[in-house]
């Protein structure tokens, strides 16, 4: 595949577009996510549209859906939809490009938006594997928000229990949220001691650079007997100064001005990625 780090810029433009036309999204939060998206369903994952109903696929699962303008932009140049399409359609009336993820399209697990849910179906979905004795991964992309819901906590000690080392959890770390940053509105201790207490393999790994998440992938497939997660430490409206660590940029609409500098920004980081 392509260079990955120069497409994740590429399909954070078609994350603009798709704001634009729908009038509303969650930029911040498609930006910061973009990479780890890119290397899981182009590197990491065995999905693609020819074993999309094949049972011994790889399943995933965006937990915090709002971010799901990078998931439709992945899933697009994935061969799913049409890039177009989604772009034009997106949270339109009617439309099935919903603003968080929706199971009648294909390549979708699962309905999410509903923060805590994801780790909790991604656990059942890999304890079927494993009675199944079948040869899937299971992987689920949650918010550091999305930490604060007791459900994650419940379904990490599920995923112990049953020593799922099928599963991979990905932390998008970029310390804000809706209302403030996390440590304002729930404090974090140490990621890694926290899951590591709870009977997880946890490792960190610089989320928004995709050589750092090829390696940290690599290392949880050596994982057995335990579940693994790793902290990816990103920027919450990665791409452009004008968005990067700034809370209104959770979900902010760019002005034509923003937009002009941001698509500029996008491209200028592309091309540095593209000539490394």
């Amino acid at each position: 595949m392509e260079n990955l780090g120069a497409l994740a810029y590429e399909l954070r433009k078609d994350v603009l577009k798709m704001i634009i036309a729908g009038k509303g999204g969650h930029i911040g939060g498609d930006m910061s996510v973009m990479e780890i998206l890119v290397t899981l369903y182009f590197d990491e994952m065995n999905i693609s549209t020819e074993n999309w109903q094949d049972k011994s696929r790889d399943r995933f699962v965006l937990s915090k859906g709002h971010s799901v303008e990078a998931y439709y932009a992945v899933l697009a140049k994935k061969g799913f939809f049409p890039t177009e399409e989604v772009i034009a359609k997106f949270s339109q009336f009617g439309s099935p490009y919903i603003g968080h993820p929706n199971n009648k399209l294909p390549g979708i697990e699962m309905n999410s938006g509903s923060l805590g849910h994801g780790l909790p179906v991604s656990v059942g979905m890999a304890l079927a594997g494993k009675l199944d004795q079948a040869p899937y991964r299971v992987y689920a992309v949650m918010g550091d928000g999305e930490l604060a819901e007791g459900s994650v906590w419940e379904a990490a000690m599920a995923g112990s229990q049953y020593g799922l080392d099928n599963l991979c959890a990905v932390i998008d770390r970029n310390r804000l949220q809706i209302s403030g940053s996390t440590e304002e509105v729930m404090h974090h201790d140490s990621q890694i001691e926290r899951w590591t207490s709870f009977g997880w393999n946890a490792m960190e790994a610089e989320g928004n650079h995709t050589a750092s998440l090829k390696a940290a992938f690599a290392k949880v497939r050596q994982i057995k007997g335990k579940p693994s997660v790793i902290i990816a430490n990103t920027i919450k409206g990665c791409g452009s100064s004008v968005m990067e660590n700034k809370v209104p940029w959770h979900h902010k609409v760019p002005s034509q001005e923003e937009l002009e500098q941001i698509m500029a920004d996008l491209e200028e980081r592309r091309e540095a990625l593209l000539h490394e």
